[in-house]
């Protein structure tokens, strides 16, 4: 019987997803086909199924592997001893793909499936309400040191959410600076959250 070795495996998995991540973000779901996403990877089809059954499977597992990391991210923010560590620590996991050439395409590919899936989009929404709870749970303790938010921490995270998905939306935009424009949205995180928003190294 043929063994299977886990990390070669997962390195073709990753390569696949790669792959499926430049198609889906330059030609959306509907425009991508399992045979350009083979020709990218450069595999055949029986490997592609051997690993995802489907188009949708492959879209779901890009966004389920993107958004576990997210998740343990949130624990560990959470879990820090220092509330302005963990905030910085989760603000700079949820601005990361600014410079990503792929994201505009990949969120507008998003967008477009969570409105007609209702998998796709229960997964985006756990992922929202787990960024929700943290993000208020570190806002009530940073409350809690004396640096009060603009709003209530639930508000205030309502808010940091919705600016930082819109910062997304701007990518799309001419003369678009990544390092500018996270800078920018730092600076109003800082507003929101009652002080400056930790670099971390």
């Amino acid at each position: 019987m043929r063994t299977v070795n886990p990390e070669q495996h997962a390195r073709k998995r990753a390569r696949i997803l790669a792959a499926a991540a430049e198609e889906f973000a330059a030609n959306g779901v509907d425009g991508t086909s399992t045979a350009r996403i083979c020709r990218r990877a450069g595999i055949g089809s029986g490997t592609l199924f051997h690993y995802f059954p489907t188009k949708k499977a492959i879209f779901h597992a890009l966004f389920a592997d993107d958004l576990a990391r997210t998740a343990e991210i949130r624990e560990r923010a959470v879990a820090a001893e220092d509330p302005e560590e963990g905030f910085a620590l989760l603000f700079d996991r949820l601005t990361a793909d600014f410079a990503d050439p792929l994201a505009p395409g990949l969120i507008a590919a998003a967008l477009l499936q969570a409105s007609r899936d209702e998998k796709f989009a229960a997964l985006l929404s756990e992922d929202e309400a787990g960024t929700m709870a943290a993000l208020t749970t570190l806002l009530d303790r940073l409350a809690a040191t004396g640096r009060r938010p603009a709003f209530p921490p639930a508000r205030t995270a309502r808010w940091l959410v919705t600016v930082i998905d819109a910062a997304y939306l701007a990518a799309t935009e001419d003369g678009f600076d990544p390092a500018a424009h996270a800078e920018e949205l730092r600076e109003v995180a800082g507003w929101l959250t009652g002080g400056p928003v930790r670099t971390l190294p």
